[in-house]
Parts: structure tokens; C-alpha cells; sequence
């Protein structure tokens, strides 16, 4: 092997010091693969008049939802928050109108604590979800198996919205 004279001809604590720090990172590369923090996502770009509301719900939001701890997206933005089930559930302030609620009336869920969703779907199956009725819209994006019950983070978070959003479109 080529690399292996310039290993012997290192002083010896650094030869024994090499392999258990290869591993180390190695193993630090994989953990870090598995906990998502390669995971980036693009944050919304608000509108001007929506943007306090967005930092004000950042905020506001909760530490954990349903055991799952905040653990918020790269790059850093007041305008996404995300909580560590793997995937991770995420939540976007001032995103567009999506589309499907001027398509398909059934994607209008019901209202949870005041707060009326609409639902569709993330593509991999899991569920996207977008108030409505408000003066922003704050997308939340559940990913399949994260929850029992797809919905379930919704709840957690409806008392920040209702406090930082104001009602009107």
C-alpha cells in the first residue's frame, strides 16, 4: 500500500492516534447523516407587510411538539422552524398561496383550535398543510410515520398562529 510507508515513518503516538480518529469522524459522518443535519431548507421569502407576523410566530412557537424537540433548518431563517422527528416536521411563514387550495375543494381540512387548514400532499407520502383565513400563510409539512396521526403536530401549533397571525386575507 503507498500510503502505508508514510505512516510508519510518523512518530509513533500519532500512528496509534490515526486509526481511532479515522473512525471517530467516520462515525461522526454517520450519526450526523442520520440525525438530518444535512438537511436544508430553502425559507420563504415574505412579503414585506407579512414578515413581523412571520418573526413574531417564530417566536412563539413551541420548544418541542408531541416529544420532538425544535431543532430549526440550515440555513438559519425567522421565517422556518422544524422539530426533530425523522424527517423532520417544518414549518414556513409567508409562503405563496399553494395551489391546490384553488383547485380542489377537498383539500380545505378542518379547523383545529380556531385555525382552518388546508391539506395536501408532500409528494412522499406525507401531508403539506397551509392556513387559511389568515393574513399569512404558514405552511407545515408532516412527513410520513413522523406522528400517529398525520395532524397531530397541528394542534401544538395553532395557539402561536392564533396569537401572531391575525385573521383576514
Amino acid at each position: 500500500m503507498a500510503w502505508f510507508p508514510v505512516l510508519s515513518s510518523l512518530p509513533a503516538p500519532v500512528r496509534w492516534a490515526a486509526p481511532p480518529a479515522v473512525l471517530l469522524g467516520g462515525l461522526g459522518l454517520l450519526i450526523g447523516g442520520w440525525t438530518g443535519s444535512s438537511d436544508r431548507i430553502a425559507p420563504p421569502v415574505p412579503k414585506a407587510s407579512q414578515a413581523g407576523f412571520c418573526a413574531a410566530l417564530g417566536k412563539a412557537l413551541p420548544q418541542s411538539v408531541l416529544g420532538h424537540r425544535r431543532a430549526d433548518p440550515s440555513p438559519a431563517s425567522p421565517y422556518t422552524a422544524a422539530w426533530s422527528s425523522l424527517p423532520r416536521t417544518v414549518l414556513r411563514c409567508g409562503v405563496p398561496r399553494p395551489e391546490y387550495l384553488n383547485k380542489d375543494m377537498a383539500a380545505l381540512a378542518p379547523e383545529i383550535n380556531d385555525v382552518q387548514w388546508g391539506m395536501g400532499s408532500d409528494g412522499a407520502g406525507g401531508y403539506r398543510f397551509v392556513t387559511t383565513l389568515r393574513k399569512v400563510y404558514v405552511e407545515v409539512t408532516v412527513p410520513k410515520g413522523a406522528y400517529p396521526n398525520y395532524a397531530d403536530p397541528l394542534s401544538s401549533l395553532t395557539d402561536a398562529i392564533k396569537a401572531t397571525i391575525p385573521d383576514g386575507l
